[in-house]
């Protein structure tokens, strides 16, 4: 569409899309050194949700160093990283019981000694008004929907705020084209699987010599809980039960601010029996007796849920791209062993800001910036998630409890060796869709009906994730081919987008009798955790933008 119409167009020194942690510390970095070089910059970012922070879910334990190399004085400054951690506790559980590993030698790096709990999205917030106090321009509830090309074939810009196209993909009568965004540089920083990003390393072959990236879904509760269960800077991690030691994940719970408990649950996505439900698996775990009294006599107040990249050092993609870089989670700079990106996240957008500002300075516009890549392999990130780059595979290859041993020792020499593991580097090899197995080889979980108490059902959840879709508009959730989910997947694979999605949204359909089913796409629930996308066996969805600001809503997530 963006070839034959004729749109206005903003021209901007570099334009950000995504108001994340990277993308915000890259548009501060910018502003900084032409402060430090009394030159000017002009610099945009766009945001998908309805205000900052609106999309942003995680944890959240944060490690403050990325905000400490960018605004060193963050403490005076007021970044609201609410509470410091206390007490760290690893818990691995059985079906009524549970084992305090909390004594275990663990490497320093995967203790949290020095970190902080606290919401990534009002983090987010405060990160985009100091971004503004220092001139960049913030556009909530922009989409950036297409990418803009020069005629050799670098990356010109974006568009964005698309209006009004009707459910059979049709301008409608308050249709709006949206406007191009140009740049000398545009940075990606949209989050794990964004639509741009998937684009972007298929166009460039960004992933050649790369192996596949692994994700894993997060799926999160936020509740206020009275005084007598809550430990103030309490983290909690655990492992086994409700999931078979074939069946990669585990849990987190923090306790911050004022009375709120952040609980929630992460199903590692090459799981192979396709009646698995992360969701229901999620809501079983909070029923388990070291649980449960956390939780009750409380009120769950928020819930969302979200992709995470897990593939580390070697599935990360070529960084940069004519006209242009990939940032934080759009790269998958997530340390899965410590269950944290947001740092290298704010790390990657620093260095991405100090290239790019290095080769406007020089005159230079829509080329490679290698200074980036360069500095990322120099960097902090780089040597954390070498010596990481093994947990995953360790995970995948010999289950949970056996991997998580080797894991840790392992990135524990390779820490103390500069790197070097006895292992090598090991391989992913499949995708997360293509280890799915056939739905003959598995029995369907029978998963209990929830209490009403500490879990509960999809449709409750969704609507405390403040989820709000125009149903005037298309699906943002696309099928290559319309007939496969219940040509094939239904049959090959019991159609496992009715459970590994958390939200609700797709359905099979039936007859009384169960006769002539059909696939029903509720995109209204959609919470933009890209599971689908990532997950479905045939690769047949498209997660893309919906207009506007559509989507969740999340507050304090």
């Amino acid at each position: 569409m963006s070839e034959t119409l004729e749109r206005e167009a903003m021209e901007y020194d570099v334009v950000i899309v995504g108001a994340g942690p990277s993308g915000l510390a890259a548009a501060i970095r910018l502003k900084q050194m032409a402060e430090a070089a009394g030159a000017e910059i002009s610099v945009a970012v766009l945001e998908k949700g309805s205000e900052v922070g609106a999309h942003i879910l995680s944890g959240a334990v944060i490690d403050p160093s990325g905000i400490a190399e960018l605004l060193p004085d963050w403490k005076e400054l007021g970044v609201p990283l609410e509470t410091a951690v206390t007490q760290d506790k690893f818990l691995i559980l059985g079906p009524a019981g549970e084992l305090d590993v909390s004594w275990a030698p663990l490497p320093k790096w995967m203790l949290n000694h020095g970190n902080y709990i606290a919401s990534l999205g009002n983090v987010c917030r405060w990160l985009a008004q100091h971004a503004e106090g220092l001139g960049v321009e913030i556009y909530p509830g922009m989409a950036a929907s297409e990418l803009v090309f020069n005629d050799e074939g670098s990356v010109k810009g974006v568009v964005a705020g698309v209006f009004g196209i009707g459910k059979d993909g049709q301008p409608g009568p308050d249709y709006q084209p949206g406007i191009e965004l140009h740049a000398k540089y545009t940075l990606i920083g949209e989050g794990v699987r964004g639509s741009l990003a998937k684009q972007l390393q298929a166009r460039f072959d960004l992933n050649k010599g790369r192996e596949p990236q692994k994700y894993g879904i997060g799926i999160k509760e936020l509740w206020k809980v009275p005084d007598s269960a809550f430990q103030p800077g309490l983290t909690q991690h655990t492992f086994g039960w409700p999931l078979d030691n074939q069946t990669g994940g585990g849990s987190f719970m923090y306790h911050f601010g004022d009375n709120y408990v952040a609980i929630g649950f992460v199903v590692h996505l090459n799981y192979k029996n396709p009646y698995l439900s992360p969701f229901d698996e999620f809501q079983r775990f909070k029923t388990h007796p070291a649980i449960r009294p956390y939780l009750e006599g409380g009120e769950r107040i928020s819930y969302g849920a979200r992709a995470i990249t897990e593939g580390g050092a070697q599935s990360l993609p070529k960084l940069y791209f004519p006209g242009g870089a990939l940032l934080g989670c759009s790269a998958g700079m997530v340390n899965l062993p410590r269950i944290k990106g947001s740092h290298n996240a704010v790390k990657s957008g620093v260095l991405a800001a100090e290239a790019a500002f290095g080769a406007i300075q020089a005159g230079r516009s829509g080329d490679e910036l290698v200074e980036y890549e360069t500095a990322y392999r120099a960097s902090s990130i780089a040597r954390e998630l070498h010596v990481a780059r093994n947990a995953k595979p360790l995970l995948s290859k010999f289950g949970t409890i056996p991997g998580v041993i080797l894991g840790a020792a392992d990135a524990t020499l390779a820490g103390m060796l500069g790197g070097f593991s006895f292992f090598g580097t090991l391989k992913h090899g499949k995708s997360d869709a293509e280890s799915t197995g056939l739905a003959k080889d598995y029995q369907p979980i029978a998963y209990p009906k929830p209490d009403g108490v500490v879990s509960f059902d999809k449709l409750s959840s969704v609507f405390l994730s403040s989820t709000n879709h125009d149903e005037a508009q298309p699906a943002h959730l696309r099928l290559k081919d319309a007939s496969i989910p219940i040509s094939v997947n239904l049959p090959n694979y019991a159609e496992p987008a009715q459970r590994y999605c958390p939200a609700g949204v797709y359905e099979v359909l039936t007859e009384d009798d169960g006769s002539n089913p059909r696939f029903q796409i509720n995109f209204q629930n959609c919470v933009h955790c890209k599971t689908c996308d990532i997950k479905d066996p045939s690769q047949n969805i498209t997660w893309t933008t919906p207009q506007g600001g559509d989507g969740p809503n999340y507050p304090n997530m």
